[in-house]
């Protein structure tokens, strides 16, 4: 009986995509500009990018995309970002990004506004300008000049790494310890995650507090991971989900173990594909 309930459920699952789909085309041309903007695409099979335009459509049928201060939307904007959306769950599945369906676009920077309490109680008001900013249960904020920097020199990608925390949020608030679902990353656990992830953030953030000021420039130039990892759990594993897609070779070079990690967590290996 839990089979057949099982088989019913996937065949509706199934029908109702195919429905998206036939309501969702994506013209041809549209799909290699964008491609052709994103430079670390190249690196997946025809068939991934195949499974990637699909899963783009779909993503483009279940969230609703907005703009703001006057910004003018376009279809090639919200193919643009929803394509680098879809790459790090192009093997996992756009479940992982259910329970909210805003995009809001800004022209550039943004402000943010938050409330923090520091240890000893005390709150305090901040603001600051933001590039990107993931909301739990709310939606995912972008600033289009960002989103437009595919330039592979560097390992920067805004898109990818607000869905990362799309991604952590999954189960509370963002920490660097995204869900593991049995189905895909046994038996990848809690503790074996830990048992990498938490060292590789620790020696990182020893690396980034014993640059002296004068030095600073030019160790955020050529880090391949960006100093702003450090701040949080969160920021970390945000910050090398960009790197693993946009710089996988130097990123399997210089930090093999966390490579293996999020390569194993996303279950794609980016620095060995061959488009």
């Amino acid at each position: 009986m839990r089979q057949i309930l099982s088989r019913w459920l996937d065949a509706r699952c199934r029908a109702r995509q195919a429905r998206l789909l036939r309501r969702y085309p994506l013209d041809d041309a549209l799909w290699q500009t964008t491609l052709e903007r994103l430079p670390f695409t190249a690196r997946l099979s025809a068939a991934d990018l195949e499974r990637l335009r699909e899963l783009t459509r779909l993503f483009l049928a279940q969230k609703s995309f907005s703009v703001a201060q006057g910004l003018e939307l376009t279809q090639e904007m919200s193919v643009a970002i929803a394509l680098q959306a879809c790459l790090p769950v192009l093997n996992l599945g756009l479940e992982l990004y259910q329970g909210w369906v805003g995009i809001i676009i800004y022209p550039g920077e943004f402000m943010i506004r938050k409330t923090l309490e520091d240890e000893a109680g005390v709150i305090h008001e901040i603001e600051h300008d933001a590039s990107g900013e993931a909301w739990e249960g709310g939606p995912v904020v972008l600033s289009w000049e960002d989103v437009q920097i595919t330039d592979s020199a560097g390992a920067y990608n805004v898109v990818i790494h607000e869905f990362a925390h799309k991604i952590d949020m999954l189960n509370g608030e963002a920490d660097g310890y995204p869900p593991l679902f049995r189905r895909w990353h046994a038996p990848l656990d809690t503790a074996e995650w830990a048992a990498v992830f938490d060292p590789a953030y620790a020696q990182f953030c020893a690396q980034v507090d014993s640059v002296s000021g004068r030095h600073w420039p030019r160790f955020e130039q050529e880090s391949l991971i960006d100093p702003y990892a450090a701040d949080h759990p969160a920021e970390f594993f945000a910050v090398c989900s960009e790197v693993l897609f946009v710089q996988p070779e130097a990123f399997a070079a210089q930090y093999p173990e966390l490579y293996r990690l999020l390569s194993r967590y996303y279950r794609q290996d980016p620095a060995r594909q061959h488009a």
